[in-house]
C-alpha cells in the first residue's frame, strides 16, 4: 500500500480536484500565498528541539506515520510537557478558515502519534501566521471520524482513477493557485454549451 501524505488531506478536504492536481498530476503553482506559506515555514522546518521556560520540550519536524490508515508525514511543532503528555501544533499561512481542512490535517498528525506512542492526544494547536493567534483544536470522536473518512474517501478517489469535478462551492476558486490549471469558470461555459463532460 503507498502511504498518503498527510499534508493532502488538506487539499482533499478543500477541493477534492485541486488534490488530484497536486498529488497526481503534480501540478503545483506558486502564487503570493503559497510563497507566504513557504517563507513563514523557513523557521518551523529546521529539525530540532529546544525546552522552554516552563519544562515544555518543543520538537520542529517530527515525522509520523499510521500503517492503519495508510498516511504519513510531519508535524510542524510537537510539544511534549513534563508529564509525558503530546500536543501537535500545525503553522498556517492568512488566518482561520471557514472549512475544516487545518484541523482534519492536525487531526491526523494526532492520530499517527496515538499509534506510534501508545499515548492518547486530546488536543492540538493551529497558529496562524495571518492572525499571529493560536487556535486549541480538540480531538472529540466526530472529527476523528471524519478525518479518517476523509483518507478513505482520498484512497477511493485514487483507487477509482478519475479527476474528481470541480467544486460545487466556487468561492474556495478565489485565491486557489490551481485556477489557471483547473479553469472551473471556462469549464461551466463549454459544459453549458455541450463542449464537454468535465
Amino acid at each position: 500500500m503507498d502511504y498518503l501524505p498527510l499534508s493532502y488531506i488538506n487539499h482533499f478536504e478543500y477541493c477534492p480536484r485541486r488534490f488530484w492536481y497536486i498529488y497526481v498530476q503534480g501540478q503545483m503553482v506558486e502564487n503570493a500565498h503559497v510563497l507566504r506559506g513557504n517563507l513563514n515555514h523557513a523557521n518551523v522546518d529546521r529539525p530540532g528541539y529546544a525546552t522552554t521556560d516552563d519544562a515544555v520540550t518543543v520538537h520542529r519536524r517530527v515525522h509520523v506515520v499510521s500503517h492503519r490508515l495508510g498516511i504519513n508525514g510531519i508535524c510542524d511543532l510537537l510539544e511534549e510537557d513534563a508529564d509525558g503528555a503530546l500536543c501537535p501544533v500545525e503553522y498556517k499561512q492568512g488566518q482561520q478558515g471557514k472549512w475544516r481542512n487545518d484541523e482534519s490535517q492536525l487531526c491526523a498528525q494526532a492520530l499517527c502519534l496515538e499509534e506510534m506512542t501508545g499515548r492518547p492526544i486530546e488536543t492540538g494547536a493551529i497558529f496562524y501566521f495571518g492572525s499571529r493567534r493560536r487556535m486549541t483544536v480538540p480531538f472529540m470522536p466526530a472529527l476523528r471520524q471524519h478525518t479518517a473518512a476523509l483518507i478513505r474517501q482520498m484512497q477511493l478517489a485514487l483507487a477509482h482513477g478519475q479527476i474528481p469535478p470541480h467544486t460545487s462551492q466556487r468561492q474556495r476558486c478565489q485565491g486557489c493557485s490551481l485556477i489557471d490549471v483547473c479553469l472551473p469558470t471556462e469549464v461551466d461555459l463549454l459544459t453549458q454549451l455541450g463542449l464537454t463532460q468535465a
